[in-house]
């Protein structure tokens, strides 16, 4: 009999103000402030993505993480993947997760996966003007992972396949020496907190693709956003939005991607010899982050989404009892426009889509 599979639904945390980001972007400033000042950009542009089940919730509530666990629950979601932000001892967006682990009764298993990315003014389109750098060294690749074992892959809804704790790195290739970090991950994991191993995947975020063993990984996860925006095309609207006026344009500065074609090229993938968990998107749609300078992929919709993950769901052979994961990214990136949770043009449909393709 086929092992079920455990679907795992991507968490951003940045739905609670922090210091940082009101410095940053101004005071209070949440995903919700970029997802609330979206507007449609062309004809039959939907935006703003507005929660509807749930609404504008604050993940450092306890309520808030429970309500968001019971309808991923409901809908055949097995676990959570939160990012994880570290700067060098430094945490940020960190309150959704540490009130998780201190809610011992909110019954969802979860990961992580760090965002080992520098914070950058990328929504503004100033990729040079570093908020919060990634500096690498061997002393924080200790510290590190020691904070891990001792207050996260400690906690028994922690994901682990056979006994060993799930870690998720989101681009390894940022790292001086990825070998000699995961060796030295593993060994603080094994022979300081007594762990049988470590399970260490990467993302295959920016079309690599390597062989995960060959550099010191387990597995890869197929970054599901970024393969299946791959394709542009052009398109220019007759109209565009701008406050409450329409008024015609020869062009518009957004780029367009078809979202149909990416999701047949994902389906049409050779499946490699190496382990790869594969990964499904809803939709796409940054313009309420970054406006005229967005990606927005166009033909989208609950019935291809559902196509999608059926495809994933009849093909993958898991390759353990434990190694059955696939990936939906995301549950709650409403500033990509990129969620399973409910909204007002949609309703629950992405998520029911979610359940029947995953019970099929």
């Amino acid at each position: 009999m086929k092992s079920k599979l455990r679907a795992i639904a991507f968490v951003l945390p940045q739905y609670h103000p922090i210091p940082e980001n009101d410095t940053w972007w101004g005071k209070g400033f949440t995903e919700w402030t970029n997802v609330t000042k979206a507007k449609p950009l062309f004809e039959g542009h939907y935006q703003p993505h507005l929660p509807t089940d749930l609404g504008f919730y604050d993940l450092r509530l306890p309520e808030a993480r429970v309500e968001q666990a019971a309808i991923a629950k409901e809908h055949g979601i097995y676990g959570f993947c939160y990012y994880h932000y570290w700067f060098n001892g430094k945490r940020l967006l960190d309150q959704p997760i540490d009130g998780m682990l201190n809610q011992k009764d909110l019954d969802m298993p979860f990961m992580l996966c760090w965002a080992n990315e520098n914070w950058t003014r990328r929504w503004d389109g100033k990729e040079e003007d570093v908020l919060m750098g990634q500096n690498y060294s061997s002393d924080d690749d200790k510290e590190h992972m020691r904070w891990l074992c001792e207050h996260v892959f400690s906690d028994n809804r922690y994901i682990k396949v056979d006994g060993k704790p799930v870690f998720v790195t989101y681009r390894y290739n940022l790292f001086p020496d990825i070998k000699k970090t995961l060796q030295l991950w593993r060994d603080i994991a094994v022979q300081e907190y007594g762990f049988k191993d470590l399970y260490l995947c990467f993302t295959e975020s920016f079309g690599e693709q390597v062989i995960p063993s060959q550099i010191g990984f387990d597995a890869a996860i197929e970054f599901s956003p970024h393969a299946v925006i791959k394709n542009k095309i052009k398109v220019k609207p007759k109209q565009f939005v701008l406050g409450k006026l329409i008024k015609a344009r020869k062009s518009l500065d957004v780029d367009f991607r078809d979202f149909k074609l990416g999701v047949e090229d994902c389906m049409n993938r050779t499946v490699p010899k190496y382990k790869l968990y594969r990964g499904v998107t809803p939709s796409w749609d940054n313009t309420a982050r970054r406006n005229e300078n967005g990606v927005v992929a166009k033909g989208s919709s609950p019935e291809l989404y559902y196509k999608w993950l059926k495809h994933v769901v009849d093909n993958f052979k898991p390759y353990s009892s434990e190694e059955n994961f696939v990936f939906i990214n995301a549950m709650n990136e409403w500033a990509e426009g990129n969620h399973l949770e409910p909204c007002i043009q949609y309703g629950r449909a992405y998520l029911e889509s979610t359940k029947k393709a995953l019970e099929s």
